[in-house]
């Protein structure tokens, strides 16, 4: 590469170059704003344990901006007010949703990938960042059983890798135009997919939900003869969705018969694996996802249980051409590629931030040692929960080989549980522990989603003991 003379520094800048970093040399301004809202955030994170997951009050700053504009301290200030009505998932006691504490590399990769302000629309706006994003999806695609040149792209969030998915495999079928096309899943599919299909421009009926076993999964049996009659009456089907770790018990759809019933009628297979793909990286584990490698794309959310911060969600293909295929524009404003193809043109979204920097950062300082034994430690809080739920007794359980495990009062009518449900989880919030209140096949449920690292055997114990008390209550009552 030519060298090129050093820049000179140009004369004081503008008015309203003031809230900018210095170009020519390292902002004492800057260093001093980072290092305040860094003590806040550690201060934040590091009493969250003497507070609850959920705060009590919330109260929001001035929202419109002033005349002009604020000095660092009073930014802090209502920076402050915001923090601390907000959700707090550093808690141990955070275990209502599948959104786990922050890892600590991952919070700094953010921050850097706020500072470098690339976009990874094309390769001369993130030249580095386009090649990781890359690279890292086909490691993880290896990782996942997909052939060899698999790779993919990150997305803001699984909804988003499951539509550009069911996008994806539409055009590969040559099916863009086919108003009768449908999209095959179990009933205990996640609702992104209700999402996609309406995105698509199909009718609601296009998605197609087949019953699950007792175990939550997908019925191969009903999937064979959905397809069989599809077939007979000449309908297209764009793909059939498999899920690896349903929103409420955590279930697995059985992949191998699934991908099997995909080759023999010639469809595409996604498998949506936000929730469990990420526990393939457990050599223990990864039996339960057996078949993950023939499918044709899959979903996977390392933010859902490795601590990635938001958002945090990769769409993997065994053919990633497809997606340059579904969505390249040609970029007739860019430069061309000069490496793999612009990233902007693999995926649904244009403008994007570096976000891969956070998952690299997050996965190179957990190790795949360390991988492991997050998601096979939450296994076994799961499994600890629900062997003290068990000993309660009255409770109906529904849970899976993951880390989710809902339940109820057994025997009990739906108003009953409704009531149950929510009168416990306020006992709950009160001994600082919070779990969430889906509704599940016309019942409230109370769900535990165990990824959080926090918590210990002393948490889950009192969890027990406050629905133990909350079941004797309702039955004096």
């Amino acid at each position: 590469m030519a060298s090129v003379p050093p820049a000179q520094r140009p004369a004081p800048p503008p008015r309203e170059c003031g809230s900018f970093v210095d170009p020519f040399q390292v902002d004492p301004a800057l260093e001093a704003f980072l290092q305040q809202a860094s003590t806040l955030l550690c201060r934040w994170l590091g009493q969250a344990g003497h507070g609850t997951p959920l705060p009590g009050l919330s109260v929001l700053p001035v929202v419109e901006p002033e005349a002009e504009g604020l000095a660092s301290d009073r930014l802090l200030a209502d920076l402050q007010l915001v923090m601390e009505g907000a959700y707090n998932p550093n808690h141990p006691g955070a275990l209502a949703h599948l959104d786990p504490p922050p890892l600590s590399a991952s919070i700094v990769a953010d921050l850097i990938c706020a500072g470098l302000n690339n976009n990874l629309l094309a390769e001369e706006l993130s030249p580095s960042l386009s090649r990781l994003e890359r690279a890292l999806c086909a490691w993880m695609a290896g990782r996942f059983g997909l052939p060899e040149g698999a790779g993919g792209v990150a997305a803001s969030g699984g909804s988003l890798s499951n539509l550009m998915a069911l996008v994806t495999a539409r055009h590969h079928r040559g099916l863009a135009t086919r108003g009768d096309a449908v999209v095959l899943c179990s009933e205990e599919a996640h609702v992104s997919l209700i999402k996609a299909v309406a995105v698509m421009g199909l009718p609601a009926e296009a998605l197609v939900r087949l019953p699950v076993n007792a175990a939550g999964g997908l019925e191969p049996l009903a999937l064979e003869e959905r397809l069989a009659r599809l077939d007979r009456a000449g309908i297209p089907v764009i793909a059939v969705v498999a899920t690896s770790g349903t929103t409420v018990r955590g279930a697995l759809d059985p992949l191998e018969p699934i991908a099997a019933l995909c080759r023999r009628y010639g469809h595409w297979l996604h498998v949506d694996g936000a929730i469990g793909a990420i526990f393939a990286f457990s050599e223990r584990l990864r039996p339960l996802l057996g078949g993950l490698g023939l499918a044709d794309s899959i979903t996977v959310n390392p933010q859902k249980l490795l601590g990635i911060t938001k958002t945090s969600s990769l769409l993997l293909l065994a053919d990633p051409r497809h997606l340059q295929r579904a969505f390249g524009t040609g970029l007739p404003y860019m430069e061309p590629s000069w490496g793999g193809g612009h990233q902007g043109e693999a995926g649904l979204q244009g403008t994007r931030p570096g976000e891969i920097l956070k998952l690299w950062l997050g996965l190179r300082q957990l190790g795949l040692d360390g991988m492991a034994a997050l998601v096979e430690a939450a296994v076994r809080r799961r499994s600890e929960l629900e062997r003290r739920l068990r000993a309660v007794g009255g409770l109906s359980l529904c849970s899976g080989p993951l880390h989710l495990l809902a339940f109820r009062p057994e025997g009990c009518d739906a108003s009953v549980a409704e009531r149950w449900s929510a009168a416990t989880r306020a006992a709950l919030l009160g001994e600082q522990l919070m779990l969430s209140r889906p509704v599940y096949r016309g019942f409230h449920h109370l769900k535990a989603v165990l990824g959080n690292p926090h918590t210990g055997s002393e948490h889950l114990e009192r969890l027990a003991l406050v629905v133990q008390r909350s079941l004797a209550e309702a039955s004096d009552g």
